[in-house]
């Protein structure tokens, strides 16, 4: 099969991605079947959407994926995707993430809430300006596909491995978000360092390009939306038993157990 899915073909692959979630089971990528455009991969992705609200859950924000080399090189995709967040997926600092995954991974991220509309920003400022705070961040990646082994179109449809996201503290200020440093730590031991501007040059870039790509199917950030903007290091398992952390700066630490 190749070219446009149909809307059934979009609708039976949304199924059965959320199908193999639901039983903790990987599938093989999409893509070794069927051809997939990355438009096709989004209308995957709104249909598996629209099954998580047929179950309750309601929309809390946005997540890019892979907007630093770390995550392009560590994953061998090539350039950022999106996805959303639900309110089911969002935890708070110090949470233990159940057995109810498949096999996730962490890592840290800076987050953005906002208190108005996001509508069509063109610069840094435009984005700072509707911003309520920025935060230290984990997310916690799960993907439902066997070894983490997929192209970018398999990683869209499935919601670019959104499974939790773990808010910590506010940081200090939305200034300078680029040179905030962020150390990663899984049980005790640093794994990685990396700055904010590891993700995009700097995080709010990734915002501006996510609401470029809303806008285009008449979508836009809401006031009360939250928007991670990208891991900074590789992500690192999250097995377990497992602690891990990511310190921010001196004083700013958010934390997952397993």
């Amino acid at each position: 099969m190749s070219g446009r899915l149909s809307d059934d073909d979009a609708a039976a692959l949304a199924a059965n991605l959320m199908d193999h979630r639901s039983r903790l089971m990987t599938r093989s990528p999409i893509t070794d079947d069927i051809a997939l455009s990355v438009e096709d991969a989004y209308r995957i992705q709104s249909d598996v959407t629209a099954l998580r609200f047929a179950r309750g859950e309601r929309l809390a924000g946005w997540k890019l994926g892979y907007t630093s080399l770390a995550m392009r090189t560590q994953m061998g995709i090539g350039s950022a995707n999106f996805g959303p967040l639900t309110d089911a997926m969002l935890l708070t600092d110090g949470a233990t993430v159940g057995r109810d995954l498949i096999h996730p991974r962490v890592e840290p991220e800076i987050a953005i809430m906002f208190a108005t509309d996001l509508d069509h920003p063109h610069s840094i400022d435009d984005v700072l300006a509707a911003a309520s705070g920025a935060y230290a961040c984990l997310e916690v990646v799960d993907s439902v596909f066997a070894d983490y082994r997929f192209r970018l179109e398999d990683n869209t449809a499935d919601g670019s491995s959104a499974a939790r996201v773990v808010l910590g503290p506010l940081l200090a200020s939305l200034n300078d978000l680029d040179a905030v440093e962020v150390a990663l730590v899984r049980n005790g031991v640093e794994i990685a360092r990396a700055y904010g501007s590891a993700a995009s040059g700097h995080p709010v870039l990734g915002v501006i390009w996510l609401a470029e790509q809303l806008a285009a199917t008449g979508r836009m950030i809401r006031c009360g939306d939250v928007v991670i903007t990208g891991g900074l290091t590789a992500a690192v398992p999250l097995d377990p038993g497992d602690t891990v952390a990511a310190t921010f700066g001196w004083d700013v630490t958010v934390t997952v157990y397993r």
